[in-house]
């Protein structure tokens, strides 16, 4: 038996400016998939990068383009996450629900185109063979339930700004943690585990999410290498010689 047979796919997305992307960012999506892997229960399949577009209307904010060009460049050594610039081309501000369900109608797309695959393959067979019997129907038709799962990938600043008044629309919580899920990287002095029994919404939902702890911690930020480069300091090798994490800047 394979050691992935009967693990469910996953797929990880991270929205967020990116402004810029940071080996920190890149860092959370091994980290998630470690986590989920470990639980023998997942497997991560790919891992999506989905920047903001300039409808965020964020100061300091760089243009989308320069933010997916210097994302698309950090994540080239990688063989199973990616950039998705869909988010970026939108011309007005795209909520995160609204994200999640777009690359969740793109999943269900290729599992149709492969459940379409599969059928022609099995007719094919079948008209060369009709003696030979064939289980390959049986295969098809759990084939949809093959669709990877989706799940927000942050950090645990965004899973505690759930709880700022008027910041996220009540059903849009409700949706990404409920329908979605959520893997929460934290980082230092956070307390995830904590937020989520402090909140009624993500206690009724906390099987779905799944936090990640992070042991060995860097307090480097997209936020203080922007400040560094307004001031004319270097930032090359932020973490040289250390494994670092850190979470989505917004």
């Amino acid at each position: 038996m394979e050691q992935n047979e009967g693990r469910t796919p996953v797929v990880l997305l991270a929205c967020g400016s990116f402004n810029p992307i940071t080996n920190m960012h890149l860092r959370m999506f091994e980290l998630a998939r470690d986590y989920l892997h470990e639980t023998g229960n997942y497997k991560v399949v790919k891992g999506i990068i989905s920047p903001v577009g300039d409808g965020y209307k964020k100061k300091g904010l760089i243009e989308a383009q320069h933010r997916v060009a210097m994302a698309t460049l950090a994540v080239e050594g990688s063989d199973w996450v990616e950039v998705d610039p869909w988010e970026s081309e939108q011309t007005e501000w795209v909520e995160t629900a609204k994200v999640l369900r777009h690359h969740h109608e793109e999943l269900l797309t290729v599992g149709q185109h492969k459940d379409e695959v599969d059928r022609a393959k099995v007719v094919k067979k079948r008209k060369r063979n009709t003696s030979q019997r064939d289980t390959s129907m049986q295969q098809i038709r759990c084939s949809s339930r093959d669709v990877p799962q989706l799940k927000l990938l942050c950090g645990a600043d965004v899973l505690e700004s759930f709880g700022v008044p008027n910041l996220w629309k009540q059903e849009d919580i409700a949706e990404i943690v409920g329908e979605f899920g959520v893997v929460c990287v934290t980082r230092a002095g956070s307390d995830a585990e904590s937020f989520v029994y402090q909140s009624d919404l993500l206690w009724e939902h906390r099987r779905h999410i799944h936090i990640v702890k992070e042991w060995i911690t860097n307090e480097i930020s997209a936020t203080k290498i922007r400040r560094a480069l307004r001031r004319g300091q270097s930032v090359r090798f932020p973490n040289a010689g250390r494994v670092t994490a850190g979470s989505r800047t917004t």
